[in-house]
């Protein structure tokens, strides 16, 4: 049965969102697992029926890494939530750890503690984005690298097409080089490095502009961390404003409210496709074990989704197509 480590206290809201999303993905996993809660009991064990508590185990622990700290001073916490469960990660206690906490801590933590897949340079923070025909795309790197080489690009073009065909079961991933122009004389220093990298992968099919992470026209789409972070940033900005702003013209029209009645539905897969808890969280590709990094306002459903991602994870051969893939080509 997979163990799966929850950094219990990680995350804006406490325990409460980790242990019920927890109990959650209990209920509606169709493969048993067993989760590890690492965190203070007192806040949360009287949350957990006891019909799951045979699949819950508690590692108590009450140092809380919070948010506003600096990444490197993790390293120094060996009685943190977060050092304990990727801790249990690294000794083989358990084979993917979940977190809605520090997000900079997580992954320094899973780097140096779990380490890096054989040949991997950096690992690099991958997220989902919804598309116009109902699918969805893989961007990376979100965030863990905000200073890039193209070699770093190009191993994330190798990574982003491990993780869409073994986890998201893509058959054929396209992949795509997020640059100002399709043309392959358009961009910076950065982008033209990695175009001519890319080349030697049959999957590449050039330069796409932003619009194109949302059109279906690709599946992966590359991006150093700087431009991925503000991309995603700027993509849950907008979802929340249009949401507003429809409710906002909604409530001035009589008419506009009518039709919303009758649109109820519509609304509710809107909602669903553009809201970041349906994803659950961002692995974190290139580490030896599942590393699922969650935003810090999850809510249970985004736990929840966020461990379902991580026994995706385990049941891939991800890591070893990795680790051959990037053998195979001539990075440098």
């Amino acid at each position: 049965m997979y163990k799966i480590a929850i950094d219990a206290m990680g995350g804006d809201h406490g325990s409460l969102p980790n242990v019920i999303g927890t109990i959650f993905a209990l209920k509606k996993s169709k493969k048993k697992f067993n989760a590890i809660l690492v965190g203070d009991p007192k806040t949360f064990s009287h949350k957990i029926p006891k019909k799951f508590a045979k699949y819950i185990d508690i590692v108590e622990c009450h140092d809380v890494f919070s948010m506003d700290e600096s990444a490197t001073d993790v390293l120094k916490r060996k009685e943190s939530t977060i050092y304990k469960a990727v801790d249990l990660v690294r000794n083989g206690e358990a084979q993917a750890v979940v977190s809605a906490g520090h997000s900079g801590a997580t992954m320094s933590l899973a780097t140096l503690r779990i380490g890096r897949v054989k040949g991997v340079q950096r690992p690099a923070i991958a997220t989902l984005m919804p598309t116009n025909t109902g699918g969805k795309s893989l961007v990376l790197d979100v965030g863990a690298n905000t200073d890039c080489k193209p070699e770093h690009l190009f191993q994330f073009a190798i990574l982003g097409e491990a993780y869409a065909k073994d986890v998201l079961k893509i058959p054929a991933p396209r992949i795509g080089l997020l640059s100002n122009g399709e043309e392959e004389s358009k961009g910076n220093e950065l982008t033209k490095g990695t175009f001519g990298l890319l080349k030697q992968m049959e999957a590449f099919v050039g330069n796409v502009e932003g619009n194109d992470i949302f059109n279906n026209s690709v599946d992966v789409i590359v991006c150093d961390g700087f431009t991925g972070n503000i991309l995603l940033k700027t993509s849950e900005g907008v979802a929340s404003s249009i949401s507003k702003l429809i409710k906002m013209n909604i409530k001035r029209s009589p008419t506009a409210l009518t039709g919303a009645l009758l649109m109820r539905r519509v609304f509710k897969l809107l909602k669903k496709q553009t809201d970041y808890a349906e994803y659950g969280g961002a692995p974190l590709l290139g580490i030896n074990k599942a590393t699922i990094i969650c935003h810090g306002k999850s809510n249970h459903i985004a736990i929840k989704n966020a461990i379902f991602q991580a026994i995706s994870f385990i049941e891939s051969d991800i890591n070893q197509d990795i680790e051959k893939n990037i053998a195979s080509y001539k990075i440098v």
